[in-house]
């Protein structure tokens, strides 16, 4: 995989909050959610035929496979993602918690719940979206993920990028930078810049957040969250997408 940062500056001003809680606010006009002919497809389905689901599924026994990793030996089950896999956007968080864990599925409780109300702030439901993590299998006591794991893990994400075909990719928190990306500096200087890496012979946009766990733990930083909403917001009207 090889990374090419865009230099983009934009110019694209809306004025903050007042005050930045748990409830987002976005008054622009909602994105066009008229359906083109290949939304009509039966769900799982690439335009040429293929199984996105089959090939979800090998991926997921592949990834289960793997041996000597304390990850997968201290988890329960293994959360490969979930959502619309023909989405054109998908978000990658870092790693599944104790819910997640448990049931198998991406950002539950309360960080499922902030993670809705922003995606929602943006007229998005989580379902219409695709997530998945950095790593699949929760870390023990809920710890960041170490660059091994990391590393280790990049290569099953993106496969999974690879099958899934965004036309964006959202990445909440370091773990799921470092992995796409390979930086490691913090996500205050990376984040709301639009990149692209190239994965596969595939070029993606790509844009890089606080991870909705750490805004539950540093709630004053909800306001730069909703800048980088904004900006995918944008975005998402720019390339005309439907969601």
């Amino acid at each position: 995989m090889s990374k090419k940062v865009i230099n983009q500056n934009t110019n694209y001003d809306s004025e903050l909050l007042n005050s930045i809680g748990s409830d987002f606010i976005f008054d622009e006009s909602p994105i066009n959610r008229l359906r083109n002919a290949a939304s009509n497809l039966k769900k799982g389905n690439y335009i040429d035929g293929t199984d996105k689901e089959k090939e979800l599924n090998e991926l997921k026994l592949e990834i289960n496979s793997i041996i000597d990793c304390d990850l997968k030996d201290n988890s329960k089950k293994i959360v490969l993602g979930d959502g619309n896999i023909n989405s054109p956007v998908m978000l990658v968080g870092e790693a599944p918690g104790i819910e997640e864990d448990s049931a198998g599925l991406t950002f539950l409780g309360e960080v499922g719940d902030l993670l809705k109300k922003m995606l929602n702030a943006i007229n998005i439901k989580k379902e219409n979206i695709y997530s998945t993590y950095a790593v699949n299998f929760r870390p023990p006591e809920d710890r960041k993920p170490t660059p091994k794991e990391i590393k280790r893990y990049s290569h099953f994400l993106q496969k999974q990028i690879s099958i899934v075909k965004p036309k964006l990719i959202i990445l909440m928190g370091s773990a799921a930078m470092e992995s796409l990306t390979g930086l490691n500096s913090k996500i205050s200087i990376e984040r709301g810049k639009w990149k692209e890496v190239i994965v596969q012979n595939t070029t993606y946009n790509i844009i890089i957040t606080f991870n909705p766990s750490y805004l539950l733990r540093v709630p004053e930083n909800k306001k730069h969250s909703w800048e980088d909403l904004k900006k995918i917001k944008k975005k998402i009207i720019d390339l005309k997408l439907n969601i």
